[in-house]
Parts: C-alpha cells; sequence; structure tokens
C-alpha cells in the first residue's frame, strides 16, 4: 500500500466526490422548527386538559335531569379515608329524574347516604337495603339562574388557564429565539400557530357552556 492509503488520507479523487460545503454544523432549520413543535405540541396538551377540566366541573352543576356526575365525586368517609363515590358504587338512570347508586360494599350505605345529605345538591337520599336512589326534583327559576352565574364563573376559569398556558408556551418560544434557536421569522409563525390552538380551546369551553346552560335553562 501507499504511504497515503495507510496514513488514513483519502485521495484527492476520493476528496473531490463529496464536495465539502464549507458548513461545519448542521442545517438551523429542522432543529428550530422541532423546537417550536415541541412547545406548541406541548401547549396544545396541556389546553386539552384544561378543557376536559371544564366540562367535569361543569357535570358537577345539577340540571333538574339525573346524571352520574353529579355525584360521582363526593367525598365518602370510608374506613377512616375519603374515597370518591365512583369508587364505591355503580350508577344507573333509569327514568330521567332518578339516579340509582348501587354500593359495591352495602356496608357503606349509610356512609354514602350521610355525604349525599351533606353535599350541597339538596337531595334526599332513599335506600331498599341494596340500592340507594336519588330522585331530581324541577329546579327553580331562581336556582337555574343561580347555577348559570356558577358554571359562567367555571368557564371563565378555563378560559384564564387556557390564556396562562398560552402565555407561558410564548415565553418559552421567546427564550429560544433570545438564544438564537429561533430566528424572528420562526418565532412569529410559532406565535401564530399558539394563537390558533389557544382560539380552538376557548372555542370548546364555550361550546360546552352553551350546552350546559341550555341544560339549565330548559324544563
Amino acid at each position: 500500500r501507499s504511504p497515503r492509503e495507510t496514513s488514513g488520507v483519502s485521495s484527492p479523487a476520493s476528496r473531490e466526490s463529496v464536495p465539502w460545503s464549507g458548513d461545519l454544523h448542521p442545517p438551523h432549520q429542522p432543529m428550530s422548527d422541532d423546537m417550536a413543535s415541541m412547545v406548541i405540541d406541548d401547549t396544545k396538551d396541556r389546553m386539552a386538559r384544561a378543557v376536559k377540566r371544564a366540562r367535569t366541573e361543569f357535570g358537577t352543576i345539577r340540571t333538574g335531569r339525573a346524571a352520574p356526575a353529579l355525584v360521582e365525586k363526593i367525598p365518602v368517609e370510608y374506613y377512616g379515608s375519603d374515597v370518591p363515590l365512583q369508587q364505591l358504587a355503580g350508577f344507573s338512570v333509569p327514568e330521567a329524574r332518578m339516579l340509582v347508586i348501587s354500593p359495591f360494599d352495602k356496608g357503606s350505605m349509610g356512609a354514602i347516604e350521610k355525604a349525599i345529605r351533606q353535599s350541597d345538591l339538596g337531595l334526599n337520599p332513599s335506600n331498599d337495603g341494596n340500592n340507594i336512589r336519588l330522585t331530581f326534583p324541577p329546579l327553580t327559576a331562581e336556582r337555574r339562574k343561580e347555577y348559570v352565574r356558577i358554571v359562567k364563573g367555571m368557564a371563565e376559569d378555563g378560559r384564564i388557564a387556557v390564556r396562562n398556558l398560552r402565555r407561558s408556551g410564548r415565553q418559552e418560544l421567546e427564550s429560544f429565539q433570545k438564544d438564537g434557536d429561533l430566528s424572528e421569522d420562526e418565532l412569529s409563525r410559532a406565535e401564530k400557530e399558539l394563537d390558533k390552538v389557544t382560539h380552538a380551546a376557548e372555542a370548546e369551553i364555550d361550546a360546552a357552556l352553551a350546552h350546559k346552560e341550555q341544560e339549565l335553562l330548559e324544563d
């Protein structure tokens, strides 16, 4: 072998076959796009959870109709600990205004009834030894208006949570731009996308609120 081959140095021909671009670093654009996308995707996931929380809270406000969501989160004292009712019983709705609760452990029936009475639902449970029945009386006009006020407050809390997430996402993007990881144009595009997902999350909360208001105001 020639000295050039044994030294591991490529021949002029081999050097010419792979032209040197003069750039010692990988292209900047894909990395910056990935960083912006990760921030947006993470923020979008967090906003989806905020929307879900708002919907769950709406479900705790009763209409004139029976629904397990109204009682399933009620804490029940069970063997010295507070346990959500949904972990202690099953639910069924045989009629529009009746909810049947079937405790897995019949010994918990008294504690479940006590927890329901102590809640702010204004319901009076009855049992037949096996199941607990809740009858939902029609809401008064005054009560409906009060519940609408409450769910509007819950919706606003959800919107605030979404906007806070947008602010956090924007701050993270801006920090990348200051560190030179995003260009001004990339930051602008990312912020526009962040605004889109924010508006979409707020629209979901508004739609859920409108549906809940309709439930509350209908007979």
